[in-house]
């Protein structure tokens, strides 16, 4: 019997509330047990789509009646998830578009069930006051805002519509882009959007196809995201593969903007500090500057810490991408490249044993800010296997400049 098993099992059954609740503790490894952690990766958000009588109420309710505003839906969702499904459709003016729909009644059953949860954490520190030092209630109340909030669309729109600004602002918008909004036909339960056609991060071949240099393409992608936690409120907190394409113009799309992560100032400045750390290989920098973001019960030895710390960057550096290669009938050979999503989770877990073990405790946001770095970490094998991204002038560091020189921040060489 395995209890991390059994409760994501047992998640799945109860429905989008405990879906949910899954995904935000396979997201929070500095809050939870590793092996609930590791466990709940697998909890996937995939659903029974609605019939598309249901979804087209939910539209004509919130939009008017369908053929005012759409030529054509397509009835069969593209995705369909615990909160919401996404139907391809075309506008009457002809743009291509996405519909996201909020399934009837979810926000009515998840701030129900948000609140039980809450409650019964409070009742719980009130029972047990050993559960008040581990702050379940604060935990319940993260878990509570964070998800209310991909509950309402206008907010999704409103991320959108700001990277997208942030973009412009920065000279990036023949770099990357971010899906347009179209707001006249979105609401707090509709967000329509424009579609956006390309490939995933990780198909190497088709990027090659698209352009001749996959390596200029995720270091752009890696220097974009990396200036907007630099420079904007919040960050996309969701950069797995699915939600970072190559578009058919070589830019790179950012897509899903329903969980985003926020930096406090504190936490901010000791990521600056681990970034310039890091890019030097200075492990007891980097070690000091975990201190300075996380809660320490008692004095930290700088130096063990920066032992335990460099162990765990050697192991980062010898996880390499699973190569697989196919006999087609044709007798021609097929290869692809693709990484472990456990992976991504089991380094992130090992440096939060090593916070933990020397006296630490650090905040969620850093754990969000470090898988999305791993994640890049992970394209950039893929598709930059030979790239130091230490010594390279083209890559932007999290310190908000570059790792020595003057960065391009598409990912070209800069000159001289």
């Amino acid at each position: 019997f395995s209890a991390p098993v059994a409760l994501r099992k047992l998640f799945e059954r109860l429905g989008a509330t405990y879906i949910k609740l899954g995904q935000f503790i396979a997201s929070s490894p500095t809050l939870f047990p590793a092996e609930y952690v590791l466990e709940f990766q697998k909890c996937l958000d995939k659903t029974e789509a609605l019939e598309w009588k249901v979804i087209e109420q939910v539209i004509e309710k919130e939009l008017g009646p369908v053929s005012q505003t759409f030529a054509s839906i397509d009835k069969k969702p593209l995705a369909s998830a615990s909160i919401a499904q996404v139907h391809a459709a075309k506008l009457k003016s002809g743009e291509d578009v996405v519909i996201k729909v909020q399934k009837p009644r979810i926000d009515e059953s998840l701030k129900a069930d948000l609140s039980f949860i809450y409650v019964a954490s409070r009742i719980l520190e009130f029972i047990q006051p050993d559960f008040e030092r581990t702050s379940l209630s604060a935990i319940a109340s993260d878990i509570r805002n964070s998800m209310l909030e991909e509950l309402d669309f206008l907010k999704e729109s409103q991320n959108l519509q700001e990277f997208g600004t942030f973009l412009k602002d920065n000279g990036l918008t023949a770099q990357a882009t971010a899906p347009r909004v179209y707001k006249e036909y979105t609401t707090k339960k509709i967000l329509t959007m424009e579609r956006l056609r390309g490939v995933s991060m990780l198909d190497s071949e088709a990027i090659a196809k698209m352009n001749n240099d996959p390596e200029a393409t995720i270091i752009t992608a890696l220097n974009v995201w990396t200036t907007s936690v630099v420079t904007m409120p919040w960050f996309h907190a969701d950069v797995h593969a699915g939600n970072l394409l190559v578009l058919e113009d070589g830019r790179v799309g950012f897509i899903d903007f329903g969980i985003v992560g926020r930096v406090g100032e504190k936490v901010f400045k000791a990521v600056n500090e681990l970034s310039t750390a890091l890019a030097l290989g200075d492990y007891e920098g980097m070690a000091q500057a975990m201190c300075n973001m996380g809660a320490a019960d008692e004095e930290v030895d700088i130096q063990a810490f920066a032992r335990d710390i460099e162990k765990v960057m050697v192991n980062l550096s010898q996880v390499q991408p699973d190569v697989a290669v196919t006999g087609m009938a044709d007798g021609s050979i097929a290869g692809s490249i693709a990484f472990d999503e456990n992976e991504v989770t089991t380094v992130l877990l090992d440096i939060v044993d090593v916070t933990e073990n020397n006296g630490l405790k650090l905040p969620r946001e850093f754990g969000l800010l470090v898988k999305q770095s791993l994640y890049f970490d992970r394209y950039l094998k893929i598709l930059a296997p030979n790239l130091d991204v230490a010594a390279d002038a083209r890559v932007v560091g999290l310190g908000g400049g570059d790792n020595g020189a003057s960065p391009q921040l598409n990912g070209e060489p800069a000159n001289g």
